[in-house]
């Protein structure tokens, strides 16, 4: 059994602010953070007052480990889950989205590229909004199965959104990442609409979802 070595964890601190955000990111299997930069680099620009964390890859038996990590950099600089995002490609988005499972005041969002939950959640804490990204030509993890997943979330009220790029396979590509900033600037938890309206759900800047039609990019 592997153990993550944290210390070996890149943070990218904003130089003239404290820091008010947190982003973490996990990349893939058989990668290294260098595969995350684009995704980085574009929420230094949307957010220039983000703490970016890239820590290495660890297995899903290490989750505790993570979680504690987050937590202790979130005391650290004083940032709450609410506050906080996990990010992950493939095996780093169904390591993501099972932290924010099993702990749900860790992480106020989760963007999940090319990646899913190893198994349909029977319920997800009302905390968290999952996005996801995926490649409509994804040959490791087949869209279908993606439709499958929306369709199980949808029956267990998941705060969830869907993007689909088309002739895109396994890879973090350029719109997915456009969308996801746009996705992280314009979407209104569902939690915060239902403290304001009551069961109204619909959402400026978020589709409600359609399982058999995930809205494609470009």
């Amino acid at each position: 059994m592997s153990t993550t070595d944290f210390s070996a964890t890149l943070a990218l601190i904003p130089k003239e602010e404290k820091p008010n955000l947190l982003f973490v990111l996990l990349h893939g299997e058989a990668a290294g953070p260098e595969q995350l930069y684009p995704l980085v680099q574009a929420i230094q620009q949307a957010f220039p007052t983000a703490l970016v964390i890239l820590p290495p890859l660890g297995e899903e038996h290490e989750l505790d480990a993570l979680t504690a990590f987050v937590r202790k950099v979130q005391k650290h600089y004083g940032i709450s889950g609410e506050r906080t995002a996990l990010a992950g490609f493939s095996q780093g988005a169904r390591l993501v989205l099972e932290a924010s499972r099993q702990h749900g005041d860790l992480a106020g969002r989760v963007l999940a590229f090319s990646g899913l939950y190893s198994e349909r959640p029977a319920s997800l804490p009302p905390t968290t909004m999952i996005h996801l990204f995926h490649g409509a030509d994804d040959k490791l993890l087949p869209l279908k199965e993606v439709e499958e997943m929306l369709q199980h979330l949808g029956s267990i009220d998941a705060d969830v959104t869907v993007d689909v790029a088309s002739t895109v396979g396994h890879e973090i590509h350029p719109a997915l990442i456009e969308q996801a900033i746009v996705r992280l600037q314009t979407c209104v938890p569902l939690r915060s609409w239902k403290e304001a309206y009551g069961e109204l759900s619909l959402r400026e800047g978020c589709s409600e979802i359609d399982p058999s039609k995930p809205p494609t990019l470009h």
